[in-house]
């Protein structure tokens, strides 16, 4: 007798910071399963990070309507509300023809209507929130949630008890393992020099294009630079004004330079060969730096909800791992200033380093595998 292969589901997306933490998960159950016995489909929007990143790992994908969930008032708000029924309909369509045994719901506006529909076809559900506080979609989610996985010590205030489980923040593969030589030749950089890795996350950041832009010729002096503008449409143009701005830089400098509208499966090779980060403080992106150990300069977004990202900053740099500097604070001069200071005290990286490594959870990617399948073994058809 052949048996059926073990079906699950997975939803999460609109950023790429919920995106990585549903990859991480899927190559977990790729080595915990055996490849002709999983078959996953990924219910994700049509136009965000996951809509590019999933298809290319083989994994089955459904575009569903979605609506941006936002805490303040806008008009967009009528015709984004109005997408959540359809977005249920056509997820409730999906998962009826897919039966699967279980549902990871990573978060993000998209996963809202998946993880009602999975509650109206009874789908056991798991529920993995990223930051120290449960965002609006996952707190809608969390009510018809079977189990909810936690990142953060803490975050459980106000949960059901024995409904949460914490088990941290996953890292997916790509990020871990990278070689530096490997990098240095890749981005023909010398290993002699410090490098330093500039993002503002795949959709990229205005704010810190900007101020780089402008303080190129200073950092530069202090380090060698891989910039990852990002590929969306507010940074999309940073991307023309910054190779206009390399091509006027004397050579010794511009050859100093890499800019990047987009980093890929590369990104461990780059972690590899960075010795400082600077950047958003999304709790993807500054996960990475915790598993990785690696120092930072944090310039959360000041508009993120339930201002997570200025928290995420402040704690990991309670611990000593990174420096903060508010966007308001983001000034061509405090940038040069800063990486200046932090790349010529190695003992000080070595230091951040350490601390950054210290707050790190143990495999999160399978513990929330095992999780998974342990909520569809228990399913009952």
């Amino acid at each position: 007798m052949i048996s059926k292969p073990l079906r699950l589901a997975i939803t999460g997306g609109g950023t790429g910071g919920h995106v990585s933490p549903a990859v991480a998960v899927i190559e977990a159950l790729r080595e915990q399963v055996p490849g002709d016995s999983l078959d996953l489909l990924y219910l994700g929007s049509r136009e965000g990070a996951e809509a590019r990143i999933i298809p290319l790992m083989g994994v089955g994908y459904k575009a569903v309507s979605t609506g941006k969930l936002r805490r303040y008032f806008s008009l967009q708000n009528v015709a984004d509300t109005a997408r959540v029924p359809m977005g249920t309909a056509q997820a409730l369509y999906h998962l009826s023809r897919f039966r699967p045994k279980a549902l990871l719901a990573t978060g993000g506006y998209v996963s809202v209507p998946v993880v009602m529909a999975a509650a109206i076809l009874k789908i056991p559900t798991l529920v993995h929130e990223q930051t120290g506080a449960l965002g609006l979609a996952n707190r809608l989610n969390a009510r018809v949630a079977t189990k909810i996985a936690l990142s953060v010590p803490g975050s459980e205030r106000g949960l059901p008890r024995g409904n949460w489980v914490l088990t941290g923040n996953p890292v997916r593969r790509a990020v871990l393992g990278g070689d530096e030589t490997i990098a240095a030749r890749r981005f023909r950089f010398d290993t002699a020099l410090p490098t330093t890795y500039i993002t503002g996350g795949a959709q990229g950041s205005h704010a810190i294009n900007t101020a780089v832009e402008s303080a190129l010729p200073g950092l530069l002096k202090a380090t060698q630079i891989i910039h990852q503008c990002g590929d969306s449409a507010g940074t999309r143009a940073d991307y023309e004004s910054l190779s206009r701005r390399m091509i006027e830089l004397p050579a010794t400098l511009g050859a100093r330079y890499r800019l990047l509208p987009y980093i890929g499966q590369e990104i461990g090779e780059v972690y590899a060969l960075a010795d400082l980060v600077v950047g958003r403080a999304g709790a993807g992106t500054v996960n990475e730096l915790t598993t990785l150990g690696k120092p930072s300069i944090l310039i959360p977004l000041p508009r993120a909800a339930g201002d997570e990202q200025r928290h995420n900053a402040r704690r990991l740099e309670s611990t000593g791992g990174a420096v903060v500097i508010e966007e308001e604070e983001l000034k061509p001069g405090r940038l040069v200033e800063e990486v200046t200071a932090l790349l010529s005290n190695p003992t000080r990286l070595q230091s951040m380093a350490a601390a950054a490594r210290a707050t790190t959870t143990e495999d999160p990617a399978r513990a929330l595998a095992y999780l998974l399948l342990d909520l569809a073994r228990h399913r009952t058809d």
